[in-house]
C-alpha cells in the first residue's frame, strides 16, 4: 500500500466522468510434490531437467536457481523440461507454486551436486572433503590446507570425472511446504461514457509481493496477464444464453476478452518481501493479480459515476441500465 500511495498513478489529476479504484487482493499459494534432476556434463555445462512445464519462464527460473547455487553463469545451465516417463512425479503446473516448489527441488538436487563436487575434488587433492570450501564456482581448500592448492573450478573437476567415480549427479523429490501468502494492492483509472456506458481504462498499476524476484521481466509479465484477466472479468466475459439454455457466444468472436487495444500499459511495482521457508524467498506470483482487478474496476467507475455496480461483468448495458435508474432516483431527490 506504501509502494501505490508513493507512485505517480496516485496523485493524476481526474477529469469529468473519470474514476480511480483502490483494491487489495490476496492468494494462499501452494507447494506440494516437484521434482528435478541435476547434472554435471563434460564440458562443465550443468543440465537441469523439471517435471513442471513452462507457462510462466520457469525454465529461466530454475537455471538461474542452480547457477545461483553453483556459483557459475546461468549460460552454463541448460533447463530442460522433463516428461513423465523420465522424472519423479510433479504435482499440477499452475501459476503459484512452480517457482516455489520445483525450484526448492532444483536448489536441494544442485546442493547435492555441489557435494559431489566437493568429494571429486578431495579426491584430486587427496585431502578430507571436509576441508573443502565450494564457492563462486570453485572448489577450495579450506582449514590446514588453506592456500595449499590453486582453486579448482567445476569444469575441471567435470573432465575428470571418469576418473574420479563417474558421472555427477543428483535427482531430488520433495513435497514442499511453507508457501508464503502473496498480497497485491491494485490502482485502476476508468472514464465512464453515459452515453453508451463503455468503460475505458485509462490507467493501471499493481503493485505486488512477490517474494523475491527471480526473474523480474517474467514476474513483471505474469502481473500484466493476471490484470488483463481480471479486467476482462470485470468488464466483458460472460456466457450468455438463449431461452433454451443454449450457448450464445460460443467463440472468442463473440466471447469478449481484452485485446490490446482495450488495455493501456500495466505499470507493475514488484516489491520483495522474502519468503522464509524457501532458499531464495520464493513466493508464487500468477495467481494473486487476478483477485483485486474487479474491485478495482468497480471502486474506479463508483469514482467516475457514483453508482456501485455489484455484478459481473460491468458491461455497457448493465451500466446503462443503472444509469438510467439512478437518474430517476436523483431528480426524485431534488
Amino acid at each position: 500500500m506504501a509502494a501505490v500511495k508513493a507512485h505517480p498513478n496516485y496523485q493524476i489529476p481526474l477529469g469529468p466522468n473519470q474514476g480511480r479504484g483502490v483494491a487489495c487482493g490476496f492468494w494462499f499459494n501452494v507447494g506440494g510434490e516437484s521434482s528435478a534432476q541435476v547434472h554435471v556434463n563434460e564440458d562443465g555445462s550443468v543440465s537441469v531437467a523439471s517435471g513442471s512445464p513452462d507457462i510462466g519462464g520457469s525454465r529461466a527460473s530454475m537455471a538461474m536457481m542452480a547457477a545461483e547455487t553453483l556459483g557459475i553463469p546461468v549460460e552454463r545451465v541448460k533447463p530442460i523440461v522433463a516428461d513423465t516417463a523420465s522424472i519423479g512425479f510433479t504435482h499440477v503446473t499452475g501459476g503459484s507454486r512452480v517457482t516455489f516448489a520445483t525450484g526448492m527441488a532444483t536448489v536441494q538436487a544442485t546442493e547435492k551436486v555441489i557435494d559431489q563436487l566437493k568429494q571429486r575434488a578431495a579426491m584430486i587433492w587427496d585431502i578430507s572433503p571436509e576441508a573443502i570450501d565450494w564457492r563462486d564456482g570453485c572448489a577450495y581448500p579450506a582449514g590446514p590446507n588453506a592456500g595449499s592448492f590453486d582453486p579448482l573450478p567445476l569444469a575441471e573437476i567435470a573432465i575428470k570425472a571418469a576418473r574420479t567415480g563417474g558421472p555427477i549427479g543428483a535427482e531430488v523429490s520433495v513435497n514442499a511446504q511453507g508457501a508464503g501468502p502473496a498480497f497485491a494492492t491494485h490502482i485502476c483509472d476508468v472514464e465512464v461514457d453515459p452515453e453508451t456506458g463503455h468503460v475505458r481504462i485509462l490507467r493501471y498499476t499493481a503493485a505486488q509481493d512477490v517474494g523475491r524476484a527471480i526473474h523480474p521481466s517474467y514476474v513483471e509479465g505474469q502481473i500484466q496477464g493476471g490484470v488483463a484477466q481480471g479486467i476482462g472479468w470485470a468488464l466483458n466475459e460472460e456466457y450468455i444464453y438463449d431461452k433454451q439454455g443454449r450457448l450464445d457466444n460460443p467463440g472468442f468472436l463473440d466471447y469478449r476478452v481484452p485485446v490490446a487495444s482495450d488495455l493501456p500499459m500495466i505499470d507493475p511495482i514488484i516489491v520483495e518481501v522474502p519468503n522464509p521457508r524457501h532458499p531464495f524467498g520464493v513466493r508464487g506470483v500468477g495467481e494473486v493479480p487476478i483477485v483485486p482487478p474487479m474491485a478495482a474496476v468497480a471502486n474506479a467507475i463508483h469514482g467516475a459515476t457514483g453508482m456501485r455496480l455489484r455484478d459481473l461483468p460491468m458491461s455497457p448495458p448493465k451500466i446503462l441500465a443503472e444509469i438510467d435508474t439512478e437518474e430517476p432516483r436523483r431528480l426524485a431527490a431534488e
